[in-house]
């Protein structure tokens, strides 16, 4: 069985990141919250790789550090929409054309309504800007997503045989949808987690942009990109680096997710063959 090219290079490439996410828990070559004013905008040198910002922080621990906000609150709102989004569209397929069905599904045509950014300044403005509310904004707005793929996925499997047997065997729709449908739908929900793990960081790096997301001291690659474009023109690479760390990590993302939809598929798997 061969791999498909893009799984394997969108791994790579995210690999580099979440290594270097990882790293930050541990080590970083200065400590992100230390200040070293006399040695602000430095250009890049054998003390630091990549230059220091416009306060002396060392830009390669910022990066590492970034990567570690964006990549935990991406994760952990992509958590959040499959841990709800999941059951609620596993439960409208299994009542399909039922009150509750129609109740879920115009529920999430009531979130779809509200953007996330729209959604992280209402809860902003209620518990005040930071990384946990920018996990929930995303988190919310990753609920339909997930309950509109799971019951569409669901839908396709509910009339097979093997259900029918099912039913017929006295198995009740909740656990019809756990035994069967759930792990014949799973490789379309890896798939979606891995776009929606993309999405997610952009998410976060635009609520970060604009202050409602990870607050000083915590780096984050969408505060670098707004603490940076007063430089810009002076020091583009105050800009560049976090921004090439954002494109980077979503673009790994989008071939991971690619590359699983070919080798999930299993039509499209011996189409790569």
């Amino acid at each position: 069985m061969r791999w498909p090219i893009q799984l394997l290079l969108g791994s790579a490439l995210f690999a580099v990141f979440l290594i270097a996410a990882l790293l930050s828990l541990i080590w970083t070559p200065y400590p992100v919250t230390e200040l070293a004013i006399a040695d602000k905008l430095s250009p890049p040198s054998a003390d630091h790789w990549l230059g220091t910002d416009h306060l002396g922080r060392d830009m390669v621990s910022m990066l590492m550090a970034g990567a570690r906000t964006s990549i935990a609150v991406a994760l952990l709102a992509v958590g959040i929409g499959i841990a709800l989004g999941v059951p609620l569209g596993l439960a409208a397929a299994a009542r399909r054309g039922t009150l509750l069905d129609e109740v879920i599904m115009r529920g999430n045509d009531l979130v779809f309504a509200f953007p996330s950014l729209v959604i992280a300044i209402l809860i902003t403005a209620v518990f005040g800007p930071s990384a946990v509310n920018a996990i929930l904004a995303i988190g919310i707005f990753n609920v339909p997503v997930f309950a509109r793929v799971a019951r569409g996925a669901a839908l396709t499997v509910w009339p097979r045989e093997f259900i029918l047997a099912a039913r017929v065997a006295g198995k009740g729709a909740a656990l019809i949808s756990a035994e069967h449908i759930l792990p014949n739908i799973a490789n379309l929900l890896v798939v979606q987690g891995t776009i929606q793990f993309s999405m997610g960081i952009l998410a976060e790096a635009g609520l970060s942009y604009v202050g409602l997301g990870a607050q000083p001291p915590t780096p984050s690659w969408g505060r670098m990109l707004a603490d940076a474009q007063t430089f810009f023109y002076a020091y583009p690479r105050l800009a560049l680096l976090p921004g090439l760390c954002i494109v980077m990590t979503v673009l790994g993302l989008n071939l991971m997710g690619d590359g699983l939809r070919d080798f999930l598929d299993p039509r499209l798997r011996r189409a790569v063959r």
